[in-house]
């Protein structure tokens, strides 16, 4: 992953299959927001390929680098999700989930088989995918008059913020995300709108 003010990641889902002495190997690469959009896709992905007879995954989450998880689903221990693992982190990419289905062929592998064949099926997936490079965001809450509300947007303007959700009353909330690299200078145009409550609500994004 990008370390600092950027992070990449994948914009768009792809999806390749690898075949090795009759077993084939679909990986389905996808976007991720966060655990409950995996599981979800994940329950997809099973649905789709009931008759598969492993669906493993990895998937990385955030910028630190410590949110991630791994999944052999009943291969051999190190074969399948470290190796997916692998070639997410090969791209140096985040928010990003890979899943590989495999249809067993009838021939026996091996422990170095089937590790090349998770690899090269993530990494095919990879392959198709659209990359990105994004802000790292800080996240901040705000509460504030619908009267300062022209104030709170030229500010979000002026500095990139993502509007990640907001409830616009006669008494406002909002959470925004601020790119990294204009921290400082967007808390303090925001500390100077006149009875702006601000909170720092999550760390790095």
């Amino acid at each position: 992953m990008e370390q600092g003010n950027y992070y990449q990641t994948i914009e768009t889902s792809g999806q390749a299959e690898f075949k090795d002495r009759g077993s084939r190997f679909i990986a389905m690469a996808y976007p991720l927001k966060n655990t409950d959009e995996f599981k979800k896709i994940l329950a997809a992905v099973k649905k789709e390929h009931p008759k598969a007879n492993h669906h493993c995954f990895a998937y990385r989450l955030g910028t630190d680098g410590n949110t991630f998880r791994v999944s052999d689903a009943g291969e051999p221990s190190g074969t399948a999700g470290r190796p997916i693992l692998g070639q997410i982190d090969s791209r140096q990419v985040t928010d990003a989930l890979i899943i590989v289905v495999r249809y067993f062929g009838g021939t026996l592998l091996g422990v170095p088989g089937l590790i090349n064949a998770y690899k090269s099926a993530a990494a095919m997936a990879l392959q198709v995918t659209h990359l990105v490079r994004k802000p790292v965001l800080k996240i901040f809450h705000l509460q504030f008059d619908y009267t300062q509300l022209n104030e709170v947007m030229n500010v979000v303007k002026q500095f990139d913020c993502t509007i990640i959700k907001q409830e616009l009353q006669l008494f406002c909330v909002m959470d925004i995300g601020i790119p990294k690299h204009r921290l400082t200078e967007s808390v303090m145009r925001l500390e100077d709108i006149k009875n702006l409550a601000l909170k720092e609500v999550v760390a790095v994004k």
